[in-house]
């Protein structure tokens, strides 16, 4: 697709104004009032960058974006953010504040061929002192390839890119492409907002929102941060034509509630995962049970969240509470068994007791130290008093000598060495107080005192 061509596949989010006529590029200008027959969302886009809503770290009168500006030095930018949070709107309106041509591009439907075409066209204004920010909607659509392509005039200055993109850009974008922008983070918006909106919206239209005060709060909370959808559905509300307040239970029956943001193999994922992991090392089993609800209502696979529990009993739970690993396994075949939704409970359960259990990563820690101190000693033998002598030779030689077996041995306990001869007795595991592990680390202790007299 040419850039500055309409598209209307082009979307944008819901502050972006209308793509530019065919044949000619935007300066990112507001133009005249939007005719009322406009959708709500298209009708309520700013034309200023300080009526966009909920950015005020990047658009406030400290922020990122505007001390750029004030400098007269705007750089090229990847806006990282959910939809519906300003996006399109945020990049139209700097080429406007900055005096560049707006060019808009997305991703999705842009290949080679319309880069070229952008870049050759940003050139010829260059050369009459113009110059070009280019938007590029979905940047992380673009091959690596693709991305590589925007190197050169993003370098030599040809266009200041502004790339739009609702993931990670560490994981999403290539190196050399991040290195030469800056990353601005947009925040989902929040109530305050969302409730802006909504006031703009009913002064728009010259009428009250038939809602509830708790109706009010539904409808927020069912926007789910993205200001278009919250507008999309002011839009069915006041198609309504009744002055009957709606409450929470009334709106929940006329509108669908916006799908939970989740995808399963994307960072939604690994983000909603260690919120679990961590809340539960915090031992904080509301917060816990709001993520691991988070992650099923997303369509997570529950055995997924099993073994990631199973592992947390080893890793975090450890001695401290043996009981949590076999609970654990328990839950993991309850839902193996039943499936869902009953054995959903069984891993709440599991949930529950994991982050009100006490917690030790001690084996956790004695285990890798273990490894790294096996990978150092090579292939050292075992002394030869705890090696088995099944032939005359082996015991000829040694094997077996001296072996005291410790049930015969006084309290239980012979204290004799167990590490290779030559290597140093090395202490992996040091048990916390917490627990179970109270018990455990008497025991040691009291065994480590029997070693020391036995053994001098």
């Amino acid at each position: 697709m040419a850039a500055g061509h309409d598209n209307p596949m082009m979307g944008g989010d819901l502050f972006g104004q209308a793509a530019p006529p065919a044949g000619g590029a935007s300066a990112g200008g507001g133009g005249g009032r939007p005719a009322p027959t406009q959708p709500l969302a298209d009708r309520l886009r700013p034309n200023r960058l300080a009526d966009v809503v909920g950015q005020g770290h990047l658009l406030g009168p400290d922020g990122a974006l505007t001390r750029m500006l004030e400098r007269g030095s705007l750089a090229s930018l990847i806006l990282w953010g959910g939809p519906g949070v300003g996006k399109t709107t945020i990049a139209r309106l700097l080429a406007q504040a900055a005096g560049l041509t707006f060019v808009q591009l997305s991703a999705v439907f842009s290949g080679v061929a319309d880069l070229k075409k952008a870049f050759d066209t940003a050139r010829r204004l260059a050369q009459t002192g113009g110059g070009t920010l280019l938007f590029v909607d979905e940047i992380h659509r673009f091959n690596r390839a693709q991305q590589d392509g925007f190197l050169p005039v993003v370098e030599d200055g040809t266009v200041v890119l502004v790339g739009a993109t609702t993931e990670n850009p560490s994981f999403a974008l290539n190196s050399a492409l991040l290195s030469r922008c800056q990353v601005m983070v947009l925040n989902r918006l929040d109530d305050p907002a969302l409730e802006a909106l909504l006031a703009r919206a009913e002064e728009e239209t010259g009428r009250p929102l038939p809602l509830t005060e708790d109706g009010r709060a539904t409808l927020r909370a069912m926007a789910d941060g993205d200001g278009r959808y919250l507008l999309n559905m002011v839009e069915q509300i006041l198609s309504l034509k009744t002055d009957t307040p709606l409450d929470a239970q009334a709106l929940a029956r006329l509108l669908a509630r916006r799908a939970v943001l989740y995808d399963r193999d994307r960072e939604e994922h690994y983000n909603l995962i260690s919120a679990l992991h961590k809340s539960m090392r915090g031992s904080d089993p509301d917060a816990a049970l709001y993520w691991f609800a988070r992650m099923l209502e997303g369509g997570e696979d529950p055995r997924y969240l099993a073994r990631r529990l199973t592992r947390f009993a080893a890793e975090d739970v450890g001695m401290a509470d043996p009981h949590a690993l076999p609970l654990a396994v328990a839950a993991w075949e309850t839902y193996e068994r039943l499936g869902s939704p009953e054995g959903e409970l069984a891993l709440a359960q599991l949930v529950v007791h994991l982050a009100t259990a006490p917690k030790s990563n001690a084996v956790y820690k004695a285990y890798g130290a273990a490894r790294r101190a096996a990978r150092s000693t090579g292939s050292l033998m075992p002394p030869s008093h705890i090696l088995n002598a099944p032939t005359k030779l082996m015991q000829d030689i040694g094997y077996g000598k001296g072996y005291e077996y410790d049930h015969d041995a006084e309290e239980g306990f012979s204290g004799q060495n167990y590490f290779p001869d030559g290597m140093r007795r090395q202490s992996f595991y040091t048990p916390t107080g917490r627990g179970y592990e109270r018990e455990v680390r008497h025991r040691l202790e009291t065994w480590a005192r029997l070693r020391d007299r036995r053994q001098s």
